[in-house]
């Protein structure tokens, strides 16, 4: 009989619920301790398998927990959600995660390193805002009658044009609100190019995101963003696996000797996954410009030609995310996109 102590934990703000069990499917001890005693519960126990749901602030306890020679499980909330029974408590989530843990079909998810993780995290938050900031500037000017070609490089300048032109026509009421949002859009854009900086330095102390970074479609930000992510390539078994993690493979309906596929699942990796599709639209316009391209991008190419551009570009980024993988795992370089192919 396996006596080995899982201890499941459902992390809040303020009150942690937690639950031991020594033999699976049997809890033996339960308990409710405020956030300030939480560390304090584990500092006299033995080492054990701390079942955490991925969530928020999980990844830091994680860490905290692991420092104290307990080892750390992260399970996916999608996950713990069918083992929850009867109604949604701490007590019956706590018991939930347990017996999502039994189960060898639940995905785990690594902790991750706080560096990398919280300045993409703080990149993409800027990335919305600055987004969002430049749709409401652009759209109040198209109720004026200014309309801004598209290109987030165009809006300041011609926003700033108008504002700075006294026969421009832009009611005088509304000049300082305008300049008031270019200012706070040059400053998201000076947060964004420190994260970026930041994450460079960075990025020359990991040899793996150098020789991510020899993948056609994978710059600095979608090499960075792999390694902080994902961790540990190693968890998936193949490359098809990793691009089924990033939501790049076919949702399947299937049923019998009938093998129905759909869209792209969408699941999982969000923030990986535009990087990833980013890049191969990059790949793909920069293939069009070569006289004789190499395997990958001819490859890319043909399917554009016969399924259109934004589905070969899904297709290239799944492509994308398979060549990550065996660089990553195989510790190799591609010397050229031929030899990705």
């Amino acid at each position: 009989m396996d006596n080995h102590t899982r201890i499941a934990v459902d992390v809040a703000k303020a009150v942690f619920e937690i639950v031991v069990s020594q033999q699976p499917g049997k809890v033996h001890e339960r308990a409710r301790v405020p956030r300030h005693k939480f560390l304090a519960f584990f500092v006299q126990r033995p080492a054990a398998t701390v079942v955490v749901e991925a969530c928020g602030s999980a990844h830091h306890w994680g860490r905290q927990l692991q420092r104290l020679g307990h080892q750390v499980v992260l399970l996916p909330a999608h996950q713990v959600r069918p083992y929850v029974l009867r109604n949604k408590t701490d007590r019956t989530d706590a018991k939930g995660l347990l017996e999502a843990f039994r189960n060898d079909d639940s995905h785990r998810v690594p902790v991750k390193s706080v560096e990398q993780q919280t300045l993409h995290r703080l990149r993409s938050a800027w990335l919305a805002e600055r987004t969002a900031k430049i749709n409401t500037l652009r759209g109040r000017l198209r109720e004026l009658g200014f309309v801004i070609p598209g290109g987030a490089h165009h809006v300041v300048p011609r926003a700033w044009g108008l504002i700075e032109d006294a026969d421009s026509g832009l009611p005088e009421v509304l000049r300082e609100p305008f300049a008031e949002v270019c200012r706070e859009l040059r400053t998201l854009e000076e947060r964004i190019k420190d994260i970026e900086h930041q994450l460079a330095a960075l990025a020359e102390q990991l040899p793996v995101v150098e020789r991510l970074r020899s993948i056609p479609g994978v710059g600095l930000l979608t090499a960075t963003a792999v390694v902080a992510l994902t961790a540990d390539i190693h968890r998936f078994p193949s490359g098809r696996h990793f691009a089924s993690y990033l939501g790049l493979t076919p949702r399947e309906r299937s049923s019998g000797s009938k093998r129905r596929l759909g869209a792209i699942s969408k699941r999982g990796a969000v923030y990986l996954r535009m990087l990833l599709i980013h890049g191969a639209r990059a790949t793909l316009w920069h293939a069009k410009c070569l006289k004789e391209p190499d395997r990958l991008r001819a490859w890319a190419l043909r399917l554009e030609r016969s399924i259109g551009h934004n589905k070969a570009a899904v297709a290239l980024a799944n492509k994308l995310a398979r060549i990550i993988w065996a660089v990553w795992k195989y510790d190799r370089r591609v010397e050229s996109a031929a030899q990705a192919a």
